[in-house]
């Protein structure tokens, strides 16, 4: 499956209707960024079960914000609507495969159970 281009429009929809979306911050002046993009392109026609969107920090700039994204290109990987990696900078293409492979097999009953640790130790402070 080839990339697809998020924006606040089909955001939502994307990461509620898919198990996995990665997602690559980027911007078009952005050197790095067009290091990364043909790998990225490359590793997302592998994985058919999988979305790779794209988020043009210069015209998302909302969406850019509630990620936080400080650096670009960021790649953040969202699964089952939590977001369970988010690393900045140009990632090589086995690093990546790397770090879908072990996204897949995270046990997200697990993920959920530390998120409302984490949630209710915030709300204890």
């Amino acid at each position: 499956m080839a990339t697809v281009a998020l924006s606040e429009a089909n955001f939502n929809e994307t990461i509620e209707n898919n198990s996995i979306v990665i997602i690559d911050f980027w911007a078009p002046w952005c050197g790095p960024c067009k290091q990364f993009g043909p790998i990225y392109e490359k590793v997302s026609e592998e994985y058919s079960d999988i979305v790779f969107g794209k988020v043009n920090t210069e015209e998302e700039q909302a969406l850019a914000g509630h990620f936080q994204i400080r650096s670009i290109p960021t790649t953040i990987i969202l699964k089952e609507n939590i977001a369970v990696f988010q690393q900045p900078g140009v990632m090589p293409e086995e690093g990546l495969k790397d770090v879908i492979k072990q996204v897949q097999e995270l046990d997200m009953d697990m993920v959920r159970k530390e998120v409302e640790k984490q949630q209710a130790a915030e709300k204890a402070e």
